[in-house]
């Protein structure tokens, strides 16, 4: 058995093979593939080595630790970028530039053991498990990505759960294919009968098909995603000739519209002018008939919109709305008010209340007097006659942190800084722009004669017994009043026992 997805199953530590997420910063993250080197690398001596603006960190430093650990930087001869190796001339007329020493000594660096990490002074980074909203976060960008927002509340709509086989129309950059691919995921199958979980999915352009591939064989989603290169207008969604029998759908199209009419559940009107009367019997449909179908379709533009809602009504889809999502983050951080705060990250220089403000307004009004005195005193040449009695006394020195919301600021060791202030949460400024429109339907399940008569038979119906319908007024009475004989019998019954134990009970008390 292969070794399950990072993204499914990623274990406790990491490992060779494995895609890590790597953070830099809050919003900065950068995804790589963990490599084991038993010699050196394009010059570097400790083999595989990442480099960031934070420092440089062997891929060595990075295996068997568990995920979210910090890892520390490594002291790495970052000169030895030079020495990388050097493409051998394919042309015959363009001369080779490697030079004997440097293939020699270049061969000597590989077959060399690769060289321990030592840690650097500074500089650190941390290594994630992947997930699907870091992935969302750090993949290349192929096309317009569906954000988390976005595919969390599509995947909830479309009632995806573990089991589910989803049909995905526009993989693009594969963001809304990891998310749906943890989703619908209750194991890999062990053989073509094993029907599990899984994500059937489409893409158009060729380039990103390959692309997309790639990124899933080397994720290890083969199992759980089944991507194919086609153009589902006139293509459909069968895979290999059979049905995906899936219970969800999500376009992400140009023209959804276009696309609809294979997802019927018989052969629709639009193929049948198409084909002859022959294929007609040999259509598919693509969906799981013994479940209703959810199905949601991602376009940008409210035209889209209108074209796909009327294709659904024609189609018979049911329960359609329309719904647009605009996210916005709430920053949490603390504050403190006080015109004698210095000037650092969340403090504001303004009077915290009445009292500051007025004690404030007096000390620029004695700085004020004090220096119109003294220049007065100084223009009339009677600075020296000056007496002690005639200068304003300073007032005394206050603390260097000042007052923090009316209250004296604590200093010394028991000063924590991240607690000072009022704690306040605020909400970005600028909303997120609009992404798309998400329209939402319901194709329910389609209801044959032999279903009907099987729920008759399960639930029979019109010959139901001792029920309202079936039994006159008289006869409801007369089982009333069974039914309260019956509780009174029982409660004399009850209560009679009760008497005997309670006798019972004085007759031992008397005879001790």
């Amino acid at each position: 058995m292969t070794k399950p997805s990072p993204f499914l199953e990623p274990g406790k530590l990491t490992s060779a093979g494995d895609l890590a997420i790597v953070l830099l910063s809050r919003d900065n993250f950068q995804p790589i593939t963990l490599q084991e080197s038993t010699g050196a690398v394009d010059g570097y001596a400790e083999g595989v080595t990442l480099n960031t603006r934070f420092g440089s960190f062997p891929h060595s430093t990075l295996l068997n630790v568990p995920w979210g650990s910090q890892i520390r930087a490594s002291a790495v001869d970052t000169g030895s970028r030079g020495r990388k190796r050097r493409r051998e001339a394919t042309d015959e007329d363009t001369p080779n530039t490697t030079e004997p020493d440097d293939e020699i000594k270049r061969q000597d660096d590989v077959s060399k053991p690769a060289k321990k990490a030592v840690a650097a002074a500074s500089g650190f980074i941390h290594i994630l498990r992947p997930t699907p909203e870091l992935w969302t976060s750090s993949l290349p960008h192929r096309t317009q990505v569906v954000y988390t927002p976005d595919y969390s509340y599509v995947l909830q709509r479309i009632r995806a759960v573990p089991g589910t086989r989803i049909i995905e129309a526009g993989a693009g950059s594969g963001s809304f294919t990891h998310a749906s691919a943890r989703q619908v995921y209750n194991g890999y199958p062990q053989s073509e009968t094993d029907i599990k979980g899984k994500v059937f999915s489409f893409e158009f352009h060729e380039t990103r098909f390959l692309k997309m591939q790639e990124e899933i064989k080397g994720h290890r989603l083969n199992g759980v995603v089944r991507l194919t290169h086609r153009d589902v207008y006139n293509g459909g969604f069968n895979v290999d000739g059979k049905s995906p029998m899936a219970s969800a759908v999500f376009l992400d199209l140009p023209a959804p519209w276009e696309a609809l009419h294979h997802l019927s559940r018989q052969r629709p009107e639009k193929l049948k002018k198409q084909g002859d009367d022959a294929e007609s019997d040999d259509w598919v449909s693509p969906l799981d008939p013994k479940r209703s179908v959810h199905i949601c379709t991602f376009s940008p533009c409210i035209e889209q919109v209108t074209r796909t809602i009327e294709e659904m009504r024609e189609l018979g889809w049911t329960d359609i709305d329309m719904v647009e999502i605009s996210q916005r983050r709430f920053n949490t951080f603390r504050e403190q008010l006080g015109s004698n705060l210095p000037m650092e990250r969340g403090n504001v220089q303004s009077p915290a209340d009445v009292t500051e403000a007025v004690n404030r307004l007096k000390e620029i009004s004695r700085k004020t007097r004090e220096f119109h005195r003294t220049h007065y005193l100084t223009a009339s040449g009677d600075s020296a006659d000056t007496s002690e009695m005639d200068v304003d006394t300073p007032p005394p020195p206050r603390s260097a942190k000042g007052e923090a919301n009316g209250k004296q600021s604590v200093s010394g060791e028991d000063s924590k800084p991240w607690l000072n202030g009022k704690l306040y949460h605020r909400a970005e400024a600028d909303l997120k722009t609009h992404t798309s429109y998400l329209v939402f339907a319901v194709l329910p399940r389609e209801w044959t004669d032999e279903d009907e008569a099987a729920a008759a038979q399960k639930w029979p119906c019109g010959q139901e017994r001792n029920v309202i319908g079936n039994v006159d007024k008289q006869t409801r009475r007369q089982q009333t009043r069974e039914k309260l004989q019956a509780k009174k019998k029982q409660k004399k019954m009850d209560d009679a026992r009760k008497g005997e134990q309670a006798e019972g009970t004085d007759e031992s008390k008397a005879h001790l």
